[in-house]
């Protein structure tokens, strides 16, 4: 398990995709043990293959195990052990021409009347995600919860089970639902929990006052039912808080915190509620307190603290949580947290073995003064074995989202630590729109894509360049989704700074944008509307001044545009369209297309493609 590697090598995109990718599974049913999973990626077969350990939860030698099944609490096996919840695609919908037309079954036309007809990376065929139920002793039945429904449970794209839980007395299941259909579907955020009775087989909405996401339904100990609420509807990113429901009385328990939570588990005693959130540039372990009918003020707590990412809260063990954590240098693996003793332990080693053979990057907290007097966190990512004597290459990395954290991630893809080793230092700036840094500055850049956090990166890699060991005449830009909009955004005013830039999957065009993706919520509230209201001023600011393509004149830095055939968040032709702008006006450019990649790239064969090319033209032009 893990790989060798020589002393003092760097880190090499061959290296990084030999890595296993550690997921834990849960706690053992009998307490003693952390059950996971390792997917090794093999390049020459394109695809991973999986193995399962089991570790004792104090940390120890890891055993192989055939396989994990039953070795772990089920969430999905019913209070009385004779059922099992589970969920089916359910063909409901005739959208193709065959189906509406079944004579001409060699037909590859598709019908649709709404903008639900794609979403990420799959064409709607008529079929959804169904939540339904098994006996123990029939794993081929289904009993369908939500027959002939045109609805998503899971949701789509990304959901999983996480999205469906037994009731306390397994005679009710709750589901994530967003039960909206066409193009109204398109325009909304607003998913609810569903309640389904077993015996009346009658379903009720529980959330039908939110308007915006009600997702991740859990129960306490005592039987409260509780999940995480974001109160607009149309804002993906809005607030997330923690609701529990107490004697039919919602209560906010992180309404007065400054922050938005990712995901959360009660306690055993049902006290407290610990939850992960993005703070400082990093992500870390929360708790905060359930007062139930007492009158104790709701208090929340920051119980970790350090460089590194809490990614999820596995379980208990004594005093103990047991999380996944990982940093810039690491990928995850498996920790314990010590509550009272507030110390860290490392439970799974699978990739310890190149680690530590390896020359590691540093990563440097500095504080930059933006244009408009705030402070704003950059990370610095100095390479292996740096000398600041020397002059080194310098990238300024555009985080995607808009609205995504950017901590002390370790991707496969966008690696810092594979970066640094070929001899770049990264500038990353936590810049406005980030959650971490308080619910204004996430807010502060809806509406505002093109303004004041374009003046957050300029002043985070002017601020850095200042430093005798930046290479001034060296500098690139690289970032991918709204990363890849900025790269498009900042070679039209960059002013000479950088001599390269590498967008993947980026907003080229606002205004075709609008009409290509698919989650028009999205696009109507970050760019404030649709391109043809032209009373609304905000809109109109986004479509001219802030739309990368009326800034193309202006170009004249050598970009690399990358694009997935399959994306339908940002379509192909945002990257055919910036690819055939810059070829027209005689910039050096160059188009990487990944034909059955989506908005990432995870073939493990396209993705060593994706590092050597990213690299190829950092040699190139940088």
């Amino acid at each position: 398990m893990g790989l060798s590697a020589s002393a003092q090598q760097t880190m090499t995109p061959e290296l990084l995709w030999n890595l296993g990718r550690v997921s834990a599974l849960g706690i053992s049913k009998d307490g003693k043990s952390v059950i996971y999973k390792v997917s090794t990626p093999n390049a020459a077969e394109n695809k991973s293959a999986s193995k399962f350990y089991s570790v004792p939860v104090n940390g120890g030698n890891a055993t192989e195990l055939k396989d994990a099944e039953g070795l772990v609490k089920d969430k999905n096996l019913s209070p009385d052990g004779t059922l099992v919840l589970t969920s089916k695609e359910i063909k409901v919908e005739k959208v193709l021409g065959s189906d509406l037309h079944p004579e001409l079954a060699k037909t590859t036309a598709q019908v649709y009347d709404g903008l639900d007809y794609r979403h990420w990376d799959t064409w709607n065929n008529g079929t959804h995600n169904h939540v339904g139920y098994h006996t123990v002793a029939d794993k081929d039945g289904f009993t369908d919860i939500m027959p002939n429904e045109p609805y998503d449970s899971p949701q789509k794209p990304h959901g999983g089970d996480e999205d469906f839980i037994w009731g306390p007395d397994g005679k009710t299941i709750v589901y994530v639902s967003k039960k909206k259909v066409g193009t109204e579907y398109a325009l909304s955020t607003n998913t609810d929990l569903y309640e389904y009775n077993l015996e009346t087989k009658q379903t009720k909405n529980l959330t039908l006052s939110n308007p915006g996401y009600d997702t991740q339904p859990a129960y306490s100990p005592q039987g409260n039912l509780t999940w995480l609420q974001m109160k607009r509807d149309g804002y993906e990113a809005d607030k997330n808080d923690i609701i529990v429901r107490h004697n039919g009385i919602d209560l906010n328990l992180t309404a007065g915190w400054d922050g938005t939570v990712d995901s959360f588990t009660w306690s055993a005693d049902g006290k407290k509620v610990y939850f992960l959130a993005p703070i400082d540039g990093t992500k870390q372990l929360f708790e905060v307190n359930f007062p139930g009918k007492t009158k104790i003020a709701i208090t929340v707590k920051q119980l970790t603290d350090g460089y590194f990412d809490v990614n999820s809260i596995i379980g208990f063990s004594g005093d103990n949580v047991i999380t996944e954590r990982a940093d810039t240098n690491h990928a995850q693996e498996v920790y314990s947290y010590n509550l009272k003793k507030k110390e860290w332990k490392q439970i799974s080693t699978v990739n310890n073995a190149v680690y530590n053979n390896l020359a590691l990057s540093k990563t440097e907290k500095r504080y930059v003064t933006t244009t408009d007097g705030k402070k704003m966190l950059v990370w610095v990512v100095l390479p292996p074995n740096f000398d600041p004597k020397k002059k080194y290459p310098t990238l300024l990395y555009c985080q995607g989202g808009p609205q995504s954290a950017l901590t002390q991630f370790y991707s496969f893809r966008w690696n810092f630590q594979v970066m640094a080793a070929q001899g770049y230092i990264i500038v990353a700036p936590n810049r406005r729109g980030m959650p971490g840094h308080g619910v204004k500055w996430n807010e502060e850049i809806s509406k505002d894509w093109g303004g004041q956090v374009m003046d957050d990166y300029l002043s985070a890699i002017d601020d850095v360049a200042k430093e005798t060991y930046v290479d001034k005449a060296r500098l690139g830009a690289i970032g991918a989704s709204y990363g890849g909009y900025s790269v498009f955004y900042l070679a039209g005013i960059h002013n000479k700074r950088f001599k390269t830039f590498i967008s993947h999957c980026g907003v080229f065009n606002l205004q075709s944008m609008y009409g290509t993706t698919e989650e028009v919520f999205f696009t109507n509230w970050d760019s404030g509307g649709p391109y043809w209201d032209k009373n609304n001023a905000v809109a109109q600011k986004t479509y001219t001044q802030f739309n990368p393509i009326n800034n193309v004149d202006k170009w004249d830095t050598p970009i690399l545009v990358i694009q997935g055939g399959s994306d339908y968040r940002v379509p192909i032709g945002q990257g055919q369209e910036a690819f055939q702008a810059a070829q027209l006006r005689g910039i050096k450019s160059r188009f990487l297309y990944f034909p059955d990649e989506n908005h990432w790239v995870l073939k493990p064969q396209n993705a060593l493609v994706w590092q050597r090319e990213f690299f190829r033209w950092l040699k190139e032009t940088l």
